[in-house]
């Protein structure tokens, strides 16, 4: 892990530095569990699954941003930081960034344009992720 990175993107202004909040941590992770129960525990579309799934990914690359004191306004940073709060490899973290840049394209534009394919790769590794901030303890 290299938290020397997210205190270079603090100094930078990319990042703010904040006191952890055990409770906004926690809360975060149940939200991403939520979110997840309802996209493996049953029959839902494409767009909810992909939805549920993308929320829960972004609170947690969130809940373990925030376990090492800082927070980004920047949803696509929050997920490229977990290359330094979690270790996580470059091909997940492309997986994410992909999944919100087809989210901005749905949200904002209307054109949703996910396959079963990138959905299945995006519930893998945030099941993968969840696990991962689950270790975290404050």
């Amino acid at each position: 892990m290299t938290l020397d990175n997210l205190k270079n993107l603090a100094n930078i202004g990319s990042l703010n530095a904040e006191p952890v909040d055990k409770r906004e941590f926690n809360g975060l992770v149940v939200s991403a569990s939520d979110r997840l129960n309802d996209v493996f525990g049953g029959r839902l579309s494409y767009a909810s699954r992909f939805d549920l799934t993308y929320n829960a990914a972004h609170a947690l690359a969130l809940a373990a941003l925030r376990f090492y004191g800082y927070r980004s306004d920047k949803r696509y940073l929050v997920f490229q930081c977990l290359a330094h709060t979690l270790n996580l490899s470059e091909s997940t973290i492309r997986i994410f960034s992909l999944c919100h840049d087809r989210r901005n394209l749905a949200e904002y534009e209307g054109d949703f344009n996910v396959d079963e394919m990138l959905l299945s790769e995006l519930e893998k590794y945030t099941k993968e992720l969840f696990d991962k901030v689950s270790e975290l303890k404050l």
